[in-house]
C-alpha cells in the first residue's frame, strides 16, 4: 500500500509515538499500530498504513448512507478501507471495519477520476469502515474532488479530536454521523469509547456542512423511552429541530446475538421524538411512509422513498414546499456545483 507519513502525532520516549488524531491518543511502540489498526509506528515515524487501500467500492444511492436531505435520488461513488477506532460489539459491518489489512492500492487522483467518470455521479462517499482513521487519504481525495465539482460525503462515528476535524471540515459537504447512545456507559461498555467527543463533533459538523444523525436502536441497550427521547431532545437543542434523525433497526452481528429490533420499537422512537424533531426516519425496515419527507408546516409530501429509491414529488427547484411554499432544509443540487441534477 501507499505508506504516507501520518499527521497529528509526536515522538515520545525511545522510538515511541503518540497519535493525536482521535480521543484515544494512542501511545504506540515500534512496529505497532494504534487501536484503529492502521496508524503504525515505523521506527519513530507514524505512518498512515492504509493510505489508498480500498476494500470496498460501489456506486450507491445516496439514501443508503443514509442521507435523505442531500441530493435526494443521486448516485454516489462509495469507497471504504479497513479498520476502525471503535470496537462496537454490535458492528453491522465487521467484515470490513474490524479487518486489519486488505484492499487494492488506489491513488487519490485515481479515485477522484473514477467518481468524475461515472455518469451522473454526485461525488464520493467515504464510508463502509471508519473513514476518519484514514484522514490523510480522505483529505487528499476531498481536495481534488472539489476541484472537479464533486461532493464529499462522510459516514462516520465522529470519534475525532477537534483540531483535525476543523481542518478537514471545509472540504466536506455532507455528513451522516452515528450517535450510538446519549449514555457514556453505553459507549464504554459496548464501543470502547466515550460519548462526549462524538457530541462535540456533531456540534462542529453542524456549523460546516449538511448533517444527518443515525441512531442504531438495540433492544435492551439503548431503546428505553429515556434513551430515544433523550437523543431527540439533545439534537433539537444542540443541532436544531430541522436536523434529520434516522432511527435504524439493528440486526445481530459480530459479537452480539440480541434479536433484531422490532418494528414497534422504531415506531415508538418516532412517536417519542416527534415533539422535538421535524424530520424523523426509520431505517432498515419497510414500514410504509417512514422514509418519506413531509413538510413540517403543512404535512404535504415532498419526497417519497421506497427502499433506497427516492422521488421528489412536492418541491420546487429551490426546495420550497409545493403545498405551502415553506423553505425546506434539503440540498437539491439544482444549479449547484455537483454532477447530480
Amino acid at each position: 500500500m501507499l505508506h504516507h507519513e501520518a499527521e497529528f502525532y509526536e515522538r515520545v520516549g525511545a522510538n515511541q509515538v503518540q497519535c493525536h488524531l482521535c480521543p484515544h491518543e494512542c501511545r504506540i511502540g515500534p512496529g505497532d499500530t494504534g487501536r484503529c489498526g492502521v496508524r503504525r509506528n515505523d521506527a519513530g515515524t507514524l505512518r498512515a498504513s492504509a493510505y489508498g487501500a480500498i476494500t470496498s467500492l460501489a456506486v450507491d444511492p445516496i439514501e443508503k448512507k443514509p442521507l435523505y436531505h442531500f441530493l435526494p435520488g443521486a448516485p454516489i461513488l462509495s469507497a471504504g478501507s479497513y479498520g476502525c477506532n471503535l470496537s462496537c460489539r454490535f458492528c453491522q459491518n465487521a467484515e470490513i471495519s474490524q479487518a486489519i489489512r486488505g484492499g487494492r492500492a488506489v491513488t487519490a487522483e485515481g479515485l477522484v477520476n473514477l467518481a468524475r467518470d461515472e455518469p451522473g455521479n454526485a461525488g464520493i462517499s467515504y464510508t463502509y469502515n471508519e473513514p476518519l482513521i484514514n484522514y490523510e487519504f480522505v483529505r487528499d481525495c476531498a481536495a481534488l474532488a472539489h476541484e472537479r465539482n464533486l461532493a464529499n460525503v462522510l459516514v462516520s462515528n465522529g470519534y475525532i479530536r477537534p483540531e483535525p476535524f476543523e481542518r478537514l471540515a471545509p472540504l466536506i459537504d455532507a455528513m451522516n454521523l452515528d450517535i450510538k447512545s446519549m449514555a457514556d456507559d453505553f459507549y464504554v461498555k459496548l464501543c470502547g469509547a466515550r460519548v462526549a467527543p462524538v457530541l462535540e463533533t456533531a456540534r462542529r459538523a453542524k456549523t460546516h456542512m449538511h448533517l444527518e444523525i443515525t441512531n442504531l436502536v438495540i433492544p435492551g441497550e439503548n431503546d428505553s423511552d429515556d434513551d430515544l427521547r433523550g437523543l431527540a431532545q439533545w439534537v433539537s437543542e444542540n443541532l436544531g429541530r430541522d436536523t434529520p434523525v434516522h432511527y435504524t433497526r439493528y440486526h445481530p452481528a459480530y459479537r452480539m446475538t440480541t434479536p433484531a429490533t422490532p418494528d414497534s420499537t422504531l415506531l415508538r422512537a418516532r412517536e417519542l421524538a416527534g415533539p422535538y424533531l421535524d424530520f424523523i426516519y426509520l431505517g432498515n425496515t419497510m414500514l410504509p411512509g417512514t422514509s418519506d419527507t413531509r413538510c413540517p408546516h403543512c404535512g404535504a409530501l415532498a419526497v417519497t422513498r421506497s427502499g433506497f429509491r427516492a422521488r421528489i414529488v412536492g418541491l420546487d427547484a429551490d426546495g420550497h414546499c409545493g403545498g405551502c411554499g415553506a423553505a425546506l432544509p434539503l440540498v437539491l443540487g439544482h444549479g449547484g456545483r455537483w454532477a447530480a441534477r
